[in-house]
């Protein structure tokens, strides 16, 4: 489906792209190895609630992190200010996530891995969940969804192309978890009515 003609959708106070509706992705962990969690210049955005969520959960998570990370979250904490203004997770040598642990050639996030073993209530930033979403928060109350498309995820595209897989239906977990199960549902009604405009069916 293109979505080349396309307005900005919105759903409630939620404004959205419509790639996000057209466009294929599903992680290829086996070949990106959770490469997104290295690479880049700034960490992952953050809330004050989950800094506060994070500093909890530190205990459960210290070991598994570098020495390097360590002595960042010893020196300036969890977070911090970035270019443009919003608070994100520290990194090391200007890239990797503090958060970051490898095991078997893979990076993993200490704070998910910790996490689904049951050792914290804290899952990791939305924001690393919505992935490859981005939200951005108005003054006005309403936030917008833009696809970011980023070349270290053309496995996930391809993988993505091929399951016939939706960004919105990959991220449908975190996607309720930030805005709801009703806000989802209606969002799913918007994707099939631009898939009947798209494909000149009307429902009987």
């Amino acid at each position: 489906m293109s979505n080349r003609y396309l307005p900005i959708l919105q759903v409630g106070n939620v404004l959205l792209s419509p790639d996000i509706l057209t466009e294929h992705f599903c992680c290829d962990y086996e070949k990106c190895h959770g490469i997104c969690c290295v690479e880049g210049n700034e960490g992952a955005p953050v809330s004050l609630d989950e800094i506060g969520e994070i500093e909890d959960s530190l205990d459960a998570v210290w070991n598994d992190l570098s020495a390097q990370a360590q002595a960042v979250i010893d020196k300036q904490g969890v977070a911090y200010t970035d270019r443009e203004g919003d608070l994100v997770t520290s990194i090391v040598n200007g890239k990797d996530c503090v958060f970051t642990c490898h095991e078997n050639g893979n990076c993993l996030c200490a704070l998910e891995k910790r996490f689904r073993e049951g050792k914290t209530s804290f899952q990791k930033p939305i924001s690393c969940a919505l992935y490859p979403i981005r939200v951005k928060q108005f003054d006005n109350g309403t936030c917008g969804l833009n696809y970011n498309r980023w070349d270290i995820c053309k496995d996930a595209v391809k993988l993505g192309e091929k399951l016939k897989m939706p960004v919105y239906k990959f991220l449908q977990e975190p996607l309720i978890r930030r805005f709801g199960k009703e806000w989802y549902r209606e969002l799913e009604q918007l994707a099939a009515e631009l898939e009947r405009m798209n494909t000149g069916k009307t429902e009987n």
